[in-house]
């Protein structure tokens, strides 16, 4: 059966070091991804106001975000993989690049889960 917990599981020291160049990558991708999507939003509401020429503008950048969400997707899988993500947990990462602003959410509890892995492997 599917571990559907969302904690972060032990992770050996050396798996740690390993993932520290995914998680800047995952990282950079939230953060992006998340700002292209508040862009998209901000347009979709400028368009809603009757904001004169927004139509070509709002097109271009939900096709950024779609093609930014895709690289994210396959950012955090690899990070995930890494550090041996439960499934529920890849979900609900992944899925974070769709919500405005929770990217941002995600990120940061990512981040903070995975040095508090680094933080108890270390003190082992």
């Amino acid at each position: 059966m599917a571990d559907l917990s969302l904690a972060q599981p032990p992770v050996p020291a050396d798996r740690l070091e390993a993932a520290s160049g995914a998680l800047t990558r995952y990282r950079v991708m939230a953060f992006v991804t998340g700002v292209v999507l508040l862009l998209g939003c901000l347009a979709l509401v400028l368009k809603a106001l009757d904001v004169p020429h927004m139509e070509p503008a709002t097109g271009i950048v939900w096709v950024a975000h779609g093609y930014l969400y895709l690289v994210y997707v396959i950012v955090t899988a690899m990070l995930g993989v890494k550090l041996r993500w439960p499934l529920l947990r890849f979900a609900l990462v992944m899925l974070a690049g769709t919500i405005p602003t929770m990217s941002f959410v995600a990120e940061h509890f990512v981040t903070r889960a995975a040095r508090a892995a680094g933080d108890i492997e270390a003190a082992k």
